[in-house]
């Protein structure tokens, strides 16, 4: 696809970076047969071929629109598409350009400002965990679409850290939400790395990684997480004192490991970004090393027959597929996928089902469908979000894995 640049997106990194993504794009559509929002609404500018149009249109100076504005919105950043691409379109990168450009060209109304600087302050901001903490006391008394957002209390062994040492470490990001809405993630992670002789470390100064003000198009916020984050793990990973930097929330891998990418300008932080993005692994990554270990602790105790939801994060950002159901299989488990659309969102996609409820709710629904022929104990996930917004839907339980895995050590 040809294309030519407005003039002030000549000769900057944006405008030539889009141009080169924009140049693989052959027109072929097998796109629209996997995107989420393309199938539940049927609009080719609700696809990503119609949104790499528009985008074309915006970095050649045409008009921009509040209608423009809308359809990128809608989509869900699943990077589906990027999977089903035959020309290898990073449209990921693209659309997060495109975006921006339409955000400091189209006001949003004013109602659609607070809640968008809600979520990316409050939900990155020293005050959720107390919010939070507030919510589950009057959970009951709240709306449904909030109670949606607030999970049950956790269990005690939530806060169960484990506390020996061991020759290998591993660093391991906390997440911004999930300390205060599911901790247990955390220290289940903690417990069964331990149990195979594997020590978790975490930097105190690392935080948000910077997922949720880059995907609410504050670029330059995402840009400081992320060099916050760097700062944090150097003393660490350049003393070599740790092997892996892990990830259990596959949304965060998924940013993470695209450090390299996002400040490959930024002479002062590109090499150690590199480094980082290296380093980091999605705990399934090491499931292969961790089945041996794991293998002669466990007892047959806890939900044996799970339904797994691979995370869009997971399987079409990372580019993770079948490590999960494999592994756990090896461990006992009996794992089954959804026969029809595993490849789907669910929803979540960070803070989409804020922004976008009714489309949020219909793909959720519409999982958990495809979900429930498989008869599960629970439902398990890779990624908080997904968790929370499957759970919102379901009497089944919806857990992390590794939370069933860490239950069924001795």
């Amino acid at each position: 696809m040809q294309t030519t640049l407005a003039p002030e997106f000549q000769g900057t990194r944006e405008g030539a970076e889009a141009e080169a993504i924009l140049r693989k794009c052959v027109h072929c559509g097998f796109c629209t047969a996997t995107c989420p929002t393309y199938q539940l609404l049927g609009d080719e500018l609700d696809g990503p071929r119609g949104r790499i149009y528009l985008i074309k249109q915006v970095l050649e100076g045409k008009p921009v629109t509040r209608a423009t504005q809308l359809h990128l919105d809608r989509c869900l950043t699943c990077r589906n598409c990027e999977s089903t691409c035959p020309s290898g379109v990073q449209y990921g990168h693209l659309v997060e350009i495109g975006r921006k450009v339409v955000e400091d060209r189209v006001e949003r109304p004013r109602s659609e400002r607070v809640k968008r600087w809600l979520l990316k302050e409050g939900l990155t901001s020293p005050l959720f965990a107390p919010a939070m903490k507030l919510g589950q006391l009057v959970r009951p008394l709240l709306p449904a679409l909030l109670q949606e957002k607030v999970p049950t209390r956790q269990p005690a062994s939530a806060h169960r850290w484990p506390t020996r040492e061991h020759e290998r470490k591993v660093l391991m990001l906390m997440g911004c939400v999930q300390p205060s809405m599911m901790p247990n993630i955390n220290s289940a992670t903690a417990r069964v790395l331990d149990a195979a002789g594997i020590q978790t470390l975490v930097a105190d100064e690392a935080g948000c990684c910077g997922a949720i003000h880059t995907h609410l198009n504050d670029i330059e916020a995402g840009l400081a997480d992320m060099r916050r984050n760097v700062d944090a793990w150097w003393p660490l990973v350049s003393a070599g004192k740790v092997e892996a930097i892990v990830m259990n929330a596959s949304g965060c891998g998924a940013q993470v490991k695209d450090y390299a990418h996002a400040l490959a300008h930024d002479p002062a932080y590109a090499e150690r970004a590199q480094r980082i993005s290296e380093l980091t692994k999605d705990l399934s990554e090491l499931l292969p090393d961790l089945v041996p270990r794991l293998k002669p602790r466990l007892r047959a105790r806890g939900p044996r027959k799970l339904a797994y939801h691979p995370p869009c994060t997971l399987q079409h950002a990372q580019k993770l597929r079948g490590g999960v159901e494999t592994h756990m299989a090896a461990l006992g488990f009996e794992v089954g996928t959804a026969c029809s659309e595993s490849h789907l969102c669910c929803g979540s996609a960070g803070t989409y089902s804020v922004l976008q409820p009714e489309l949020s709710h219909q793909l959720r629904d519409r999982k958990l469908a495809n979900l429930e022929p498989l008869k599960p104990e629970v439902i398990v996930s890779a990624n908080i979000g997904c968790i929370q917004h499957l759970g919102s839907g379901t009497a089944t339980p919806v857990r992390h894995w590794v939370e069933v895995l860490d239950e069924a050590l001795a």
